[in-house]
């Protein structure tokens, strides 16, 4: 069974920085694509970035630049390292799995499979 939990949000002021983590188990594919999304109240669920297994990355223009995705295979942990955080940053953050590599999820318009509980970022001005 695929289990995915997040940690490591919290309240900080805009400027500042937080580390997610997402541990994940159960997860046995060689090839597949990890991303972190985020909602907002009364927003839509937006992606804000992915990585492939083999390393690619993609991030949403609204946080190239000031947020980093990376995983640690040994620990099958994924982390998103969020730097230079604003308001409009504040959201419900979820890590989420696909057992396809993340092209083909682009491409393809595949829905994530698998996804954690959410972890709450709230960036005060």
């Amino acid at each position: 069974q695929v289990q995915l939990v997040e940690s490591g949000g919290g309240s900080v002021q805009s400027g500042g920085s937080l580390r997610l983590s997402c541990a994940r188990s159960g997860y046995t594919y060689s090839s597949y694509c990890l991303g972190w999304f985020r909602q907002a109240p009364g927003k839509e669920r937006e992606g804000v970035t992915t990585i492939d297994s083999d390393g690619s990355t993609s991030y949403a223009d609204s946080v190239k630049g000031r947020f980093t995705i990376s995983q640690d295979n040994a620990k099958n942990t994924l982390y998103l390292q969020m730097n230079s955080l604003k308001p409009e940053d504040t959201a419900m953050y979820y890590c989420a799995a696909v057992p396809v590599p993340c092209k083909v999820v682009t491409t393809h318009l595949i829905e994530f499979s698998d996804w954690g509980q959410g972890t709450q970022v709230t960036v005060s001005s």
